[in-house]
């Protein structure tokens, strides 16, 4: 046995490799990068801009890291990791995605008054520090089951338009679900932030741990609290039409090192 593999076994750090999200090195995807020649017994702190990676085991005792792609990436442009020890750089490839125009009733959502705008902005910085959230659970969490029932109504990464004006491309999942409808956590995680937030109604953050978060959006009824531990299928709490919607559905975010990225790359099963 190897002096590196005993001491992972020692430290009880797991040999075998997770099952993985999906890898897709795109603009809100992916990238699953080997961290090859790095004799490390413990995982090593690696960041992707200002933000810290997950790192997980990867196969033959190597470490990988997992990285979340800004939807803005550019794909012309090497993507960098850093760490003590060096560096690692990855390629993308672009991706085009779909446009999509809403007609929203409320014109306050399109065109907020300062006031609105003022509180938004204390809300972001209130949903920015759960998203940034770096917690080590005994065991990371690399799949999800889904949190809701229904038809996926609006996939990740639309370019969206609200009455004909651009708005930021769509940052998560829409599931197609009625007012009332159960809302689950689909991994264990604790409860970060629990608001009422202009844009997206009633909301839940749930940290899994190693810098992968989701949030749970326009919510008609909230069953979790600031600090409660979920287990998988845990009520989080109801589907609904709160903040800027267009009928009840849940939007459900995934969220790795501070990126939103496309939330079916995690789901267990696919």
């Amino acid at each position: 046995m190897s002096l590196r593999r005993w001491l992972l076994t020692a430290l009880m750090i797991p040999t075998t490799a997770l099952a993985l999200p999906e890898e897709a090195r795109v603009p809100g995807g992916v990238a699953i990068v080997p961290l090859d020649g790095l004799e490390s017994a413990t995982p090593p702190v690696v960041n992707y801009g200002k933000n810290r990676v997950m790192v997980v085991p990867g196969s033959d005792a190597n470490w990988v890291a997992v990285v979340g792609i800004p939807l803005d990436a550019k794909a012309d442009e090497a993507q960098q990791l850093t760490l003590e020890q060096g560096g690692y750089s990855f390629r993308i490839n672009d991706k085009a995605y779909e446009s999509q125009h809403l007609t929203v009733a409320n014109k306050r959502y399109v065109e907020p008054d300062p006031e609105d705008i003022k509180r938004w902005r204390k809300e972001s910085a209130e949903m920015g520090a759960a998203f940034r959230s770096w917690s080590e659970p005994e065991h990371a969490i690399t799949e999800f089951k889904l949190p809701a029932e229904g038809p996926f109504s609006s996939p990740f990464g639309l370019r969206r338009f609200f009455n004909e004006q651009p708005r930021k491309p769509h940052s998560g999942l829409d599931i197609a679900a009625p007012t009332g409808a159960a809302i689950t956590a689909p991994a264990p995680g604790k409860v970060v932030a629990v608001g009422n937030y202009f844009f997206n109604g009633n909301t839940v953050i749930v940290d899994h741990g190693y810098g992968l978060t989701t949030m749970y959006c326009h919510m008609s009824h909230i069953d979790v609290k600031l600090g409660d531990t979920l287990k998988t299928g845990d009520s989080i709490g109801q589907v609904g039409a709160t903040g800027r919607v267009t009928g009840p559905h849940l939007h459900w975010s995934v969220s790795l090192n501070n990126t939103r990225v496309d939330p079916l790359l995690f789901i267990d099963g696919k």
